[in-house]
């Protein structure tokens, strides 16, 4: 038993104890706490105004019952050791939280989940029958298998535009499996790398090397192509340097390698290096350092992602900062449109059905003028 009346508290009021002391039905009760049209406002005010004496607290279970949903959410999510990843997925499960919704996750290795395991998990969520998916797809196996995969419900998935698998390809999936009510939403690389780039050439860089991230994750794919196009848009020269991940260590030794390689043939290394995240970024310098290189009279360095400390290198790196939490926040937002718990998301920009995110350049110390040689 909860409370009956003021002053004989025994426990956790129920519904019960409400429509007991307002004098309605529990139906009645039930009507006010999932805002039903179908009850009058005086009704609605002693319901409201017994709630509030009680201190009473809807559970979930509860509101399943009204509402013949679980009130819960299935999230599925790669890239669990990296910085943006956990950021996203904690804005979905703080907004999730705040809407009285519950966060059921399974973390995947990004780069070996197959179609079935993808599958196998959704049956899993199914059968604790969730109102929604949300997809944290960053690689390109990840999105294959959250287009494949056969669900009823709406899903949001949350990837970048570009990479092996296509969007088009991806949308047509989904059509063809009757997934209509899905949505997708990422970060604005190509409005971060043309800001990078124009940067760069206001500082009087003509020339750069690029650190290219994996090429199986979609956010790598994607900067690559944008910095590119926004190379070439404004007449900066480029030479991409390839990696298999995205580790310090691997940044370090190839850029070892370029500056031995450069000095024995008595070439000129470029003027600016960007990389495709902060960790590479790190790699870089510390080669450079190493070299008797000086940051950014000698090269100028450029990262990706803002991550913890990068202000407190020696220089503070120059770098994107994605908005990583509005993106979570963007994601839960649009599951609630679909489940029509709230209105449609906008954005202020769009491209091949993907919602983007900005992201903002932060300039440090890293960056500077080229060195009159």
């Amino acid at each position: 038993m909860g409370k009956v009346g003021k002053g004989k508290a025994t426990g956790r009021p129920s519904m019960f104890d409400v429509a007991r002391l307002a004098g309605v039905s529990h139906q009645t009760v039930s009507r006010v706490i999932n805002s039903s049209p179908d009850v009058a406002a005086t009704t609605r005010e002693k319901v409201l105004k017994a709630i509030e004496e009680l201190g009473y607290r809807p559970s979930n279970s509860a509101r399943a019952l009204a509402s013949r949903r679980s009130r819960t959410i299935g999230l599925v999510a790669g890239g669990l050791r990296f910085f943006g990843p956990i950021l996203s997925m904690s804005a979905v499960e703080s907004v999730a939280r705040s809407h009285g919704l519950f966060t059921s996750m399974a973390m995947v290795h990004e780069a070996s989940c197959t179609p079935g395991e993808f599958a196998e998990l959704c049956n899993t969520f199914d059968e604790q029958n969730v109102d929604a998916f949300v997809f944290l797809a960053p690689t390109d196996v990840m999105l294959d298998a959250a287009c494949r995969v056969r669900v009823s419900q709406p899903t949001v998935i949350v990837t970048s535009t570009h990479g092996a698998v296509g969007m088009g390809e991806c949308q047509s999936r989904l059509r063809s499996l009757g997934r209509s009510r899905n949505a997708m939403v990422g970060i604005d690389q190509w409005g971060a790398m043309t800001e990078v780039v124009r940067l760069a050439s206001g500082f009087g860089h003509r020339r750069a090397l690029y650190f290219a991230g994996p090429a199986d994750w979609r956010d790598a794919a994607t900067r690559l192509e944008a910095w590119r196009r926004a190379s070439v848009r404004q007449s900066l020269q480029s030479v991409t340097v390839q990696c298999s991940s995205w580790d310090a260590s691997e940044a370090y030794a190839r850029m070892n390698h370029i500056v031995d390689r450069v000095g024995a043939s008595g070439g000129r290394l470029a003027s600016l290096v960007v990389t495709a995240n902060d960790s590479q970024a790190v790699g870089v310098c510390r080669a450079l350092h190493e070299h008797g290189l000086r940051i950014p009279q000698d090269v100028s360095v450029i990262g990706f992602d803002d991550m913890p400390a990068m202000d407190n290198m020696y220089p503070p790196l120059t770098t994107v900062r994605p908005d990583f939490e509005r993106l979570g926040i963007m994601a839960m937002r649009e599951v609630l449109s679909l489940l029509g718990e709230g209105d449609e998301p906008g954005y202020a920009v769009s491209s091949h059905g993907v919602g983007l995110i900005p992201a903002t350049l932060v300039k440090r110390g890293s960056l500077g003028p080229v060195a009159i040689r």
